[in-house]
């Protein structure tokens, strides 16, 4: 396998990651599509500049497109809290989010992990609900994660990597099933959340979520989230703002209904 056909792999490995299609990319590149196509299987060599592009719309390091064997978008810091020395954009999790994070997520799972429709798709959109709404509410951060807009909804970058150490630390297990005919992604928990991590106003944030959203499934959920402002007013590929929350219609603005009913 040449340098090409290996440059070409990881960035169909990234776009399919970001849930972006070959259309997307190419308009966001300024390249025909059957360019992106033939990039991705080799047959095509890639400019300078476009090196550059594809770095900056996928948020990676140029060297993380050059040696598949790098993963370095995602930092988790597990003692203290560091001062970041990164080079372009990196996610650095310091370990107060990093744990939020898990008992968040093993709080989700704990209450509506079993039912049929809480597959992965649903759960990067009740955390995005989650966060987007307890910021609204509140003007100060709950998990915190990074979002990227792709043509399934808000997805969570920092996501997979927490996940895989929680399957590791057996905090989680992952299950692999199906919905009606479709492929799910389930994780199951295998812990109850540290509620002493969470306070009340937090709590009723994450149950209130859950009450509104929690029987949708993943193309229900994921065509809701595309029409909150958040989403529409971010480029795909690009990292959704928490400051767009503020400028929510009025079905979506939590501010808003609680102050009508307040």
């Amino acid at each position: 396998m040449n340098i090409y056909q290996k440059i070409g792999l990881r960035i169909k490995e990234v776009r399919e990651k970001a849930g972006m299609s070959q259309d997307v990319l190419a308009r966001k590149m300024k390249i025909p599509r059957p360019a992106v196509s033939q990039i991705e299987r080799g047959a095509r060599k890639i400019a300078t500049d476009e090196l550059l592009k594809f770095s900056r719309i996928f948020h990676l390091p140029v060297d993380n497109l050059l040696n598949p064997g790098k993963e370095p978008e995602v930092c988790l810091h597990e003692k203290k809290e560091e001062k970041a020395h990164k080079p372009m954009m990196r996610i650095s999790v310091p370990q107060k989010n990093l744990q939020m994070f898990k008992e968040v997520l093993l709080y989700i799972l704990n209450k509506v992990g079993s039912k049929e429709n809480i597959g992965e798709t649903v759960i990067y959109k009740l955390l995005y609900f989650i966060d987007f709404d307890f910021y609204e509410k509140y003007e100060e951060q709950l998990v915190g994660a990074t979002y990227m807009k792709n043509q399934y909804g808000p997805t969570p970058i920092e996501f997979a990597k927490i996940v895989d150490q929680m399957i590791s630390s057996e905090e989680i297990e992952k299950v692999k099933s199906k919905y009606f005919s479709y492929p799910q992604t389930k994780y199951l928990p295998l812990r109850k959340p540290n509620l002493a991590t969470l306070k009340a106003h937090e709590i009723e944030v994450i149950d209130d979520v859950l009450n509104r959203l929690s029987e949708m499934n993943g193309n229900q959920i994921s065509a809701y989230s595309h029409s909150d402002v958040p989403w529409l007013t971010t480029e795909d590929g690009e990292v959704i703002e928490y400051e767009s929350v503020f400028y929510r219609s009025p079905p979506y603005s939590v501010r808003m209904y609680a102050e009508e009913n307040g």
